[in-house]
């Protein structure tokens, strides 16, 4: 095991502070934050639970939180008989779980050239790091449009909408809130101002393009993808077709991705 007083230990622990469920397959948590913790966002932390053998069991986590906040936000999905959120499920505030002391990840707005909008894909709780990327100054100033799409197979699974919608007034980028454009979508069932199809549908339809009202285009278009593997590998695709590339550290493109599980 970790040896918590050790300040050279590769991971610490961490108390659980505030628990809210969503719906039954969906929760939030925040943790206490070492004053060292640093992270970029879109970065996620490494969190770790023992079994009941004793065997750690790691899993990955983007934070929803600012850089300046005092906690850690993190957003789950319950995974029935999942090795680590059937064991998650069951906590509570004053419990603890292991954290990794480093941040990790390269699904960051830097990843891109200068572009006018941002689209920020998601689904399910590939909702989180957009989270945290809405809640960085810079991320307002830089770019024109932030288009969040977040898709989710029930409408009762379109998490943090009333926090969404507070953004906009934010006192940090108060004067910019008209920039942000949220398009919920749901697969599973209709809902009031959803979309219903899969966000890669939308895509060679034309569908998410008209709803938001801003055309894909080569010079002001950039994209985040992040959700399930299937989500993510056909998105990337459907914004191939169109001719937008994945963006690399020695080649700024279009594109940038990350699974959410």
């Amino acid at each position: 095991m970790d040896t918590v007083a050790d300040p050279n230990a590769r991971s610490t622990t961490a108390t659980i502070l505030w628990m809210r469920r969503w719906s039954p397959r969906l929760l939030s948590f925040r943790l206490n934050r070492e004053p060292g913790f640093r992270f970029v966002p879109g970065q996620f932390a490494r969190l770790g639970l023992y079994k009941e053998n004793g065997a750690p069991v790691w899993r990955a986590y983007s934070m929803t939180s600012a850089t300046w906040d005092e906690h850690l936000e993190f957003y789950s999905i319950v995974v029935p008989d999942g090795a680590f959120t059937s064991q998650l499920e069951k906590l509570g505030v004053g419990d603890t779980l292991m954290i990794e002391r480093a941040a990790n990840g390269f699904f960051t707005t830097n990843r891109f050239a200068d572009g006018r909008d941002l689209w920020m894909l998601g689904t399910g709780t590939g909702l989180a790091p957009y989270l945290s990327i809405l809640q960085d100054e810079t991320t307002w100033q830089r770019f024109e449009r932030l288009i969040l799409v977040h898709c989710a197979r029930v409408a009762e699974d379109l998490a943090y909408q009333t926090e969404i919608a507070a953004l906009r007034q934010h006192p940090l980028w108060a004067e910019h809130g008209h920039k942000l454009v949220y398009q919920p979508v749901v697969t599973r069932e209709s809902a009031p101002g959803a979309l219903h199809a899969r966000i890669p549908d939308l895509i060679r339809s034309g569908q998410l393009e008209a709803a938001v009202g801003l055309p894909f285009t080569d010079a002001d278009s950039r994209f985040m993808i992040c959700g399930s593997p299937d989500m993510v590998r056909d998105t990337h695709k459907a914004l191939m077709e169109r001719g937008f590339r994945l963006s690399r550290l020695a080649a700024p493109g279009h594109i940038a991705v990350e699974n959410a599980w």
